[in-house]
């Protein structure tokens, strides 16, 4: 009788776009490494919304309850194993939307804390390279783990041929790229669970 093979731990990951336009190249990312997770035993990837949340207004807590849209997202975060960021760069930097939605899921109790977390970016000169590094100083204060490499990033003047009509990635050695984060993030997060694939 063959011994059986045990199914390899599942990791479940809340992946955020950082931009709210629906054609963005990095939402097209998300799209394409949700896709991709399909071939990966044990990753699953949601994409999370981060369009509905309001502002940053702590008047807005009331009697230590969130309203309901920021109390859905936090709730999102923290039943995730780990993050995927797909984070575009405005002046520099992550965008305003993302930067709400960290400063969200960071407020009492903080839900980001010990998660594994990976950034993919496309745009700008660098291709996102500073947004990226931004993001990162920020994890530190709320407690993210990011993977160190591989990075992945996609030049603003590149990406026009890498994604057709509908902003979904179609080319192929970008998807591989986008692969071996996703496998680097999967394995550091059972890492950090202190488990093996």
């Amino acid at each position: 009788m063959a011994a059986s093979v045990a199914s390899p731990p599942v990791i479940k990951v809340a992946a955020l776009c950082g931009s709210l336009r629906k054609g963005s190249y990095n939402r097209g990312l998300l799209r394409a490494a949700i896709d991709i997770s399909k071939s990966i035993n044990g990753l699953e990837i949601e994409y999370v919304d981060i369009s509905p949340l309001p502002f940053v207004n702590t008047d807005l807590e009331v009697n230590g309850t969130y309203p309901p849209a920021v109390e859905a997202f936090r709730q999102k975060i923290l039943a995730a194993d780990s993050i995927l960021f797909a984070s575009p760069e405005y002046n520099y930097s992550m965008t305003g939307p993302l930067k709400n939605a960290i400063d969200w899921a960071s407020r009492p109790p903080n839900v980001w804390g010990d998660k594994a977390a990976a950034i993919v970016s496309a745009g700008g000169g660098f291709g996102g390279g500073r947004s990226q590094y931004h993001l990162r100083q920020t994890g530190v204060y709320i407690d993210l783990h990011f993977i160190n490499k591989p990075e992945f990033f996609l030049n603003a003047f590149q990406a026009p041929a890498k994604f057709d009509s509908d902003g979904n990635l179609i080319d192929e050695s970008a998807k591989e790229r986008l692969k071996e984060v996703l496998l680097s993030l999967y394995a550091f997060t059972l890492r950090l669970q202190g488990k093996s694939a």
